[in-house]
């Protein structure tokens, strides 16, 4: 058991030595260029209050979208149209695109104006189905207008005077019997009222 820790410990020591390696340096064989502080030139940088802002073939909102940058990102403009600015963006046809300017901020200089490129032509073009709409095309007939027609001659009736009345008879007033009525209805339920106890 004694031996079999010896063992380990030495095992453990050689295990856990350094190792010198030899450094060897290569030689270059050619000029190397060196990093100079040249002017970066015109540059825009995303707004921080954007979190990502779109890039357009064209500067229009409806173009096509090649991609997208992130709040801070930085990226050489190359030319301004109306409010959009044209900036490189590798990876794409061309190596251009289009951003809109009220998003980021121009820095490093003015950009010159430059021309969009042509729109391009669509891939397809909507076109209708003659026999489809042959369908709901409805013929309206000619019709002919009303011809006016002259109303009628406006008869005003006339009425002959009429003689005084004769005067008539005093008739009992109908308001009187209803209430006559009225009350003699009172009067015998109250009658049978008083029986009915």
């Amino acid at each position: 058991m004694l031996l079999g820790s010896i063992l380990l410990g030495a095992l453990a020591v050689t295990a856990f030595q350094p190792v010198q390696a030899s450094i060897l340096a290569q030689i270059p064989t050619g000029s190397i260029p060196t990093v100079t502080g040249t002017p970066v030139g015109p540059y825009i940088t995303v707004n921080s209050d954007q979190d990502q802002i779109n890039v357009r073939a064209l500067p229009n909102a409806l173009s096509t979208k090649l991609g997208v940058l992130l709040a801070g990102q930085q990226e050489p403009a190359k030319g301004k149209y109306g409010g959009w600015i044209l900036i490189v963006y590798p990876g794409v046809s061309g190596g251009e695109a289009w951003v809109l300017g009220s998003l980021v901020t121009l820095s490093g200089g003015d950009v010159p104006v430059v021309e969009p490129p042509p729109t391009m032509t669509p891939l397809y073009t909507n076109t209708i189905d003659p026999t489809l709409a042959a369908q709901f095309i409805v013929t309206i007939g000619p019709t002919r207008l009303p011809t006016f027609t002259a109303p009628p001659p406006l008869v005003i009736p006339t009425y002959p005077t009429q003689a005084p009345a004769q005067p008539t008879r005093q008739k009992l007033p109908i308001g009187l019997i209803i209430t006559g009525l009225g009350l003699l209805g009172i009067f015998f339920g109250l009658i049978s009222f008083i029986r009915g106890r």
